[in-house]
């Protein structure tokens, strides 16, 4: 049975850091990209970041750029999200998500997580 798991979220000053994990098990990561979404209450979700499955790759979505980064350790089944100078438009939930090739949108991803909050407090 395939599981992701986030962890890491929580509550952060604007402008903090916060790195999110997803701790994988039931696949083999290196055969698959890692995706990161994030869900605000009321909007549709949205693709954050991504990381094919070789890790040479990764996509970035709006707003993102130069804060957030993306990684995966094989060895370890994990993915990670650090997420730098945090905003108050970053409050969301935020999925990780695993697919065999590395897209932008949602529906491209076979596993979920059961996501993550994270509140950007001023």
């Amino acid at each position: 049975q395939v599981r992701l798991v986030e962890s890491g979220g929580g509550l952060v000053q604007a402008g903090g850091s916060l790195r999110l994990s997803c701790s994988v098990s039931g696949l083999t990561l290196s055969d698959y990209a890692v995706g990161w979404f994030r869900q605000a209450p009321g909007a549709e979700r949205k693709f954050v970041q991504g990381i094919s499955k070789n890790g040479v790759v990764t996509y970035h979505g709006d707003g993102v750029k130069g804060r957030f980064f993306t990684s995966k350790d094989d060895a370890k089944n994990m993915g990670y999200l650090q997420m730098n100078t945090l905003k108050l438009e970053d409050t969301a939930t935020y999925y990780c998500a695993a697919s065999q090739y590395l897209d932008m949108v949602p529906q491209s991803y076979e596993y979920w997580g059961q996501g993550a909050q994270v509140t950007v407090s001023s």
